[in-house]
């Protein structure tokens, strides 16, 4: 044998992996320009026999050269992974889809089936999805599990492109007999804001198969986070979930742990610089109390999380015999709610699964009105009080009578008569008729009565009628309004024997009707009923501060020693009224029975 066959044998055993055949050229910073400066390489890739992964990352990549590495691969068929990250540094935006279509033609002309497509750090923006948009389509990528897309500046079109792809190769491969079955989905850093995110969503919905989505870092907010929260439900082995750096709030916290719990398989969670704060925290601890036995990391960090909340957190991962890490670093604690969080951590023997609060925020300023000015953002993003398509793309404003919220879901007596309302626009008449209701409510009118302007004479004189109007009409899906009603009927406390039975028996029913409700929802509640305490400050600017009466006060212990009232909820209760006690000091006897009885079942 020649000595120049030997060298090329020893060359290529020596850039081949055992048990998988692989050429590697990463990290040589080689520039690539035409099939002159590729020649070697295409000729090595065309004497690798059985070539199961190329690795070309780390240099730079010109359409020319593209193609003549592409007429190479069109008799690999074994090829499975493609390691293509940060391959055109330095080039044209023009030049990158041409030299993806190359690529992925070739892929697709050698019958090969991928298991690896990575193309992260390469910035090729929306037209660069396209350029693997057929790619994405064909049988080639009909077994792909892993796709990894990280930095590179898709865009919202190119989410919506590469959305359409993935749902496209799905029906495809489905068709087939062997739906695609990708585990790994990997697109941080690429600008995909809630459009992208929730186009993403349905695609992923459809899948039903991954086990690592990361999206780090790409300007969603609580909108995409809703979408994304919805589909990862129907995604049950996932198992490492990483949207740091996007913004939850309150509404996509919410929505994220009611999915969250879901998703037994979950080992790690990455909600750090989300701004989850306190009420997405309380909410996510109620997951973690369903579920998750296999979690092993948990980053909440820098989320705006008042200390009580942050203790919630931490006794919610009380018993997760895998947990390896809890990050709460960056947050609002204070300097001896750090000291309370470790002697928390310390008390379940987990002190050394908490990471380091060298970064802490301190205690928050009661005046800081940003996450005000941030509430109104979303709800300007919410609100719809338009038509958009109006003529000559103005916007068609119409009014419409106002009818008042009911608390109480309505049982008309009567069919409402429809009344038009004629709106001139451009010397064109438009009509919209609007539905309003000419009767009261029957038999909820007393309870609704009651509920506008609270006595406790209404309330007796509701008698023994008013648990089934309670149990019937009383909308538990509004964890808010719950609190609302709860507050109304305790606040008409007397110590008097048949004052407090009315009062006692209205809440155990509306309470008993909240819990039996989902976990979720019932987290909810307790979070709306701190807020409205005054324990714990909302972003929502709908749930207002009421003043604390003895009657709110003693008619919750009462509810919080009866069997229905769950457990972890009064612990939960327990926290913020002993860390924040000082808020209820007006009532101060009523605070201490309740808080006695919250440590009684915290305790038993």
């Amino acid at each position: 044998m020649a000595s120049g066959d030997i060298a090329q044998i020893t060359e290529a055993l020596a850039k081949t992996h055992v048990g998988e055949v692989e050429l590697s050229y990463k990290g040589q910073g080689l520039k690539l320009d035409n099939a002159e400066s590729v020649k070697e390489m295409v000729q090595e890739i065309e004497r690798c026999q059985g070539l199961q992964s190329l690795r070309l990352e780390g240099n730079t990549l010109g359409v020319e050269a593209a193609q003549a590495i592409a007429k190479s691969l069109e008799a690999k068929r074994e090829l499975e992974q493609c390691h293509w990250s940060d391959l055109f540094t330095g080039r044209l935006r023009s030049e990158i889809p041409p030299a993806l279509k190359s690529l992925g033609y070739s892929l697709m002309t050698s019958g090969a089936r991928l298991t690896l497509l990575d193309l992260s750090d390469n910035a090729f923006g929306p037209d660069g999805v396209k350029g693997i948009e057929s790619l994405l389509k064909s049988a080639a990528c009909y077994t792909l599990l892993e796709l990894r897309l990280n930095n590179c500046g898709m865009g919202i079109g190119g989410g919506m492109v590469l959305a359409s792809a993935l749902t496209e190769c799905h029906k495809q491969s489905s068709a087939a007999g062997s739906p695609l079955r990708l585990k790994v989905f990997i697109a941080g850093r690429n600008r995909l804001e809630n459009d992208g995110a929730a186009a993403l969503a349905k695609a992923f919905k459809l899948l039903g198969s991954l086990e690592e989505v990361h999206m780090p870092q790409n300007g969603i907010n609580h909108l995409g986070i809703t979408a994304l929260a919805t589909a990862i439900k129907h995604n049950p082995n996932l198992q490492v979930l990483n949207l740091n750096d996007n913004t939850f709030t309150k509404r996509g916290s919410i929505a994220m742990a009611e999915a969250i719990r879901h998703l037994q398989c979950l080992k790690v969670i990455n909600f750090g610089d989300c701004l989850v704060r306190s009420e997405g925290a309380i909410a996510i601890a109620g997951a973690l109390r369903e579920g998750l036995p296999f979690l092993r990391e948990l980053n909440l960090s820098f989320g705006e999380i008042c200390e009580a909340a942050a203790v919630v957190v931490a006794k919610a991962v009380r018993g997760k015999s895998d947990l390896e890490k809890l990050d709460l670093n960056g947050n609002c604690f204070g300097e001896e709610g750090c000291e309370a969080l470790r002697e928390v951590m310390e008390s379940m023997n987990m002190e050394d699964l908490l990471g380091t609060l060298s970064d802490d925020e301190g205690e928050p300023d009661d005046d800081d009105e940003e996450e005000e000015e941030e509430e109104d953002e979303e709800e300007k993003e919410d609100e719809v009080h338009t038509e958009e398509n109006g003529v000559n793309g103005t916007k068609d404003v119409i009014e419409e009578k106002v009818i008042p919220e009911n608390i109480c879901k309505p049982e008309w007596t009567a069919k409402p008569e429809p009344v038009s309302i004629f709106h001139q626009m451009n010397n064109l008449e438009f009509i919209c008729v609007v539905l309003l209701p000419q009767e009261e409510p029957r038999c909820t009118s007393e309870l609704t009565s009651f509920l506008i302007s609270p006595s406790a004479e209404k309330l007796i004189s509701l008698g023994a009628k008013r648990i089934q109007l309670i149990e019937q009409q009383v909308d538990v899906s509004d964890a808010s309004k719950v609190s609302e009603i709860f507050l109304k009927i305790s606040s008409v406390y007397k110590d008097e024997p048949e004052v407090k039975q009315a009062i006692f028996e209205s809440t155990d029913a509306l309470l008993r009707k909240a819990f039996s409700n989902s976990h979720s929802q019932s987290y909810s509640f307790i979070s709306s009923l701190i807020v409205n305490l005054g324990l714990l400050k909302s972003e929502d600017k709908k749930i207002k501060k009421v003043a604390v009466l003895p009657g709110h006060l003693l008619a919750l212990e009462h509810a919080a020693a009866q069997e229905f009232f769950p457990a972890d909820q009064a612990e939960v209760l327990e926290e913020f009224v002993s860390r924040n006690g000082k808020v209820l000091e007006s009532c101060c006897n009523a605070r201490d029975a309740l808080k006695t009885t919250l440590v009684k079942r915290t305790t038993a």
